[in-house]
């Protein structure tokens, strides 16, 4: 997870710092990504999206069982969705997000016995630190939407 907090700690300013990693079942980190929808104007630039499309052109294939996905906040709907679809075994997280939060908090995709895949979840790794980098992030923005920590 600190890893993770120092690839959420390179998002440009105006993107809010969420950094993720891909780790392979030989504990080698295969993806790296931090949010970049800002930075790039891409709706799916989430750390999450871009450290998976990393860790498929490494692996060179779309599946990724076996691996551990680790992110310093939990993945919303469409992340937690692209995780399940990209077979990954585990997701690690740091914060929880009571508003958009889907491996638990608001929403339950990842458990979810209609999906054809059920991760294993493991929830509030350095939940303090990371809560503490998002809290600093938007005590500093006067125009933030909220309920929009993504």
């Amino acid at each position: 997870m600190r890893e993770a907090l120092a690839e959420a700690e390179r998002a440009l300013p105006g993107d809010v710092p969420v950094g993720a990693l891909l780790v392979g079942p030989d504990a080698d980190v295969l993806g790296r990504g931090h949010n970049v929808r800002e930075a790039t104007g891409d709706p799916t630039g989430h750390a999450e999206i871009v450290a998976l499309r990393a860790a498929a052109a490494v692996a060179g294939q779309w599946r990724l069982d076996g691996c551990t996905l680790v992110v310093t906040l939990e993945p919303c709907a469409m992340c937690a969705g692209a995780s399940v679809l990209a077979r990954v075994d585990r997701i690690v997280f740091g914060a929880y997000d009571p508003k958009a939060g889907a491996v638990g908090s608001l929403w339950d995709l990842v458990r979810d016995r209609r999906v054809n895949h059920r991760p294993e979840v493991i929830g509030g790794v350095l939940a303090d630190r990371c809560g503490a980098l998002l809290s600093r992030f938007f005590g500093r923005r006067d125009d933030e939407v909220p309920g929009d920590v993504r």
